[in-house]
C-alpha cells in the first residue's frame, strides 16, 4: 500500500512538473535565449492555422501511427495491424501519464496480447525486439541530424565540422556493433568477451559474476535472433517510415508558425526532440522537449521566438497530448470488447486464463481468432 501511494505521489509530482514547464515555457525560453515571447503571441499563431493545415497534420499523425504497426507486427508474428494500432495507442497513453511509464506499458502489453491468445515467450521477445529497435534508432537520429547539418554546410568552422563528423561516425559505429552482436553468433561472442574484460576493471564489489555479461548478451541474442533474422526489413522500414512521418509533422508545425529553418535544421531539431523525450523527470519528457526545441530554433537557427515556441508546443500536442485521449478510447474499446467476449463465452469461462491463453498458446488459438477484429 505504501508503495502504491508513493507511485501515485510521484506520478502527481511528475505531471505537475510537466504542466508547470509548459505553463512557464515563455519565461524558460526567455531565460535560455533572451528572446521575449508570450502565450498571447503563441495563441495568435495557433489562431492563424487553417483547416487545411490541421487536416494535413492529422493525416500525417495517423499515417505515422499506422507505419509503426509494421514494427509491431514484425516483432510479434500473428499480431494484426488493427490490434497493433490499439496496443500502441493504449501503451502510449499509459507512458504519457506516468513517470517511468514504460514498465506500466509493458504490463499492459502482456495483458492485452495474452487476451488475444499470445503466449508469454513471444510477448517477451516482442518487448525486447521493439525496445532494441527503438533504442537503436534513437542513437541513429542524432548522428543523422549532425550529418544533415554538416552536409548542408551549417558548421561554424572546420574544427566544429571535424568534431561533428567524428561524433556522427562514432555513434553509427556503436549502433553497427550492437546490431552485429544481435545478428551474428561470432560477433556476439567477441563483444561478450570484450565486455567481460572491460568489467574486470571495475572495483570488485561492483563487478558482476564471471562471464555474466557475455552470458546475458548470448541469452538476449538467442531470444531475439529468430525475429531479427527473418523480419529485420519490416522492423527497419516501419521505424524509418514512422520517424520520417513524425519529422514531416514537425516541419508542418514550423511552416504553419513561420519558423521553418530549412530541411537540414528541421532534421536536427527533430533528432533533439526525440532525445529529450527520454528525460525521465516528466512523462515522455513533456515540457522539457518543448523547451529544448524552442531554444534550438531560436538560439541556433535564428527563428522568431513566438513562432518557434508555438511550433514546439504544437509538435508536443501531436506527439504527446493527443495520444492520451486517443489511447483512452483505444483502451476503453478493448476493455468493452473483452467484457462482451467474456459474457458470450459463458459464466464458467475466463477468456484470459483459459486454455487458449496458456503457456503454449499462440496467435492461431481460438481466443486470438475471436479477437482478430480488434
Amino acid at each position: 500500500m505504501n508503495r502504491k501511494w508513493l507511485q501515485i505521489a510521484l506520478s502527481a509530482v511528475s505531471l505537475g512538473l510537466a504542466v508547470a514547464l509548459v505553463v512557464y515555457l515563455p519565461q524558460i525560453v526567455h531565460t535560455l535565449t533572451g528572446a521575449t515571447v508570450s502565450w498571447h503571441e503563441i495563441g495568435r499563431r495557433f489562431g492563424g492555422l487553417g483547416w487545411q493545415t490541421i487536416a494535413l497534420m492529422t493525416l500525417l499523425w495517423l499515417a505515422s501511427l499506422w507505419a509503426y504497426t509494421y514494427v509491431m507486427t514484425s516483432a510479434l508474428p500473428g499480431l494484426t495491424h488493427p490490434q497493433a494500432l490499439t496496443l500502441n495507442a493504449a501503451g502510449s497513453a499509459v507512458s504519457n501519464l506516468l513517470p517511468f511509464g514504460g514498465a506500466a506499458g509493458v504490463a499492459l502489453t502482456f495483458g492485452m496480447t495474452r487476451g488475444w491468445g499470445f503466449a508469454n515467450r513471444p510477448i517477451v521477445v516482442y518487448t525486447l525486439v521493439t525496445g532494441i529497435w527503438n533504442s537503436l534508432f534513437r542513437f541513429i537520429l542524432p548522428a543523422v541530424g549532425i550529418a544533415c547539418l554538416l552536409i548542408a554546410g551549417k558548421a561554424t568552422n572546420p574544427t566544429v565540422a571535424k568534431a561533428g563528423w567524428v561524433g556522427a561516425v562514432s555513434i553509427l559505429a556503436l549502433v553497427a556493433v550492437v546490431a552485429a552482436a544481435l545478428y551474428w553468433d561470432r560477433a556476439a561472442a567477441v563483444l561478450g568477451r570484450a565486455l567481460d574484460r572491460l568489467v574486470r576493471l571495475a572495483p570488485r564489489r561492483f563487478r558482476p559474476a564471471e562471464h555474466a555479461v557475455s552470458a546475458a548478451i548470448e541469452r538476449l541474442r538467442r531470444d531475439t535472433a529468430g525475429i531479427i533474422h527473418t523480419r529485420w526489413a519490416g522492423l527497419s522500414l516501419g521505424m524509418v517510415a514512422f520517424l520520417a512521418l513524425q519529422c514531416l509533422i514537425m516541419a508542418a508545425c514550423m511552416v504553419a508558425t513561420d519558423s521553418y529553418p530549412g530541411p537540414a535544421e528541421t532534421v536536427a531539431v527533430f533528432a533533439l526532440s526525440r532525445v529529450l523525450t527520454t528525460a525521465l523527470v516528466t512523462p515522455s519528457g513533456a515540457g522539457i522537449m518543448e523547451g529544448g526545441v524552442a531554444t534550438l530554433l531560436i538560439g541556433a537557427f535564428g527563428q522568431p521566438a513566438g513562432g518557434a515556441t508555438a511550433a514546439a508546443v504544437l509538435f508536443g500536442f501531436w506527439t504527446y497530448t493527443i495520444e492520451i485521449p486517443w489511447g483512452g478510447l483505444a483502451l476503453g474499446g478493448w476493455a468493452l470488447l473483452r467484457r462482451r467476449e467474456a459474457r458470450a463465452a459463458g459464466p464458467g469461462t475466463n477468456s484470459d486464463t483459459g486454455p487458449d491463453t496458456g503457456p503454449d498458446a499462440g496467435p492461431g488459438t481460438a481466443a486470438a481468432r475471436r479477437s482478430r477484429a480488434l
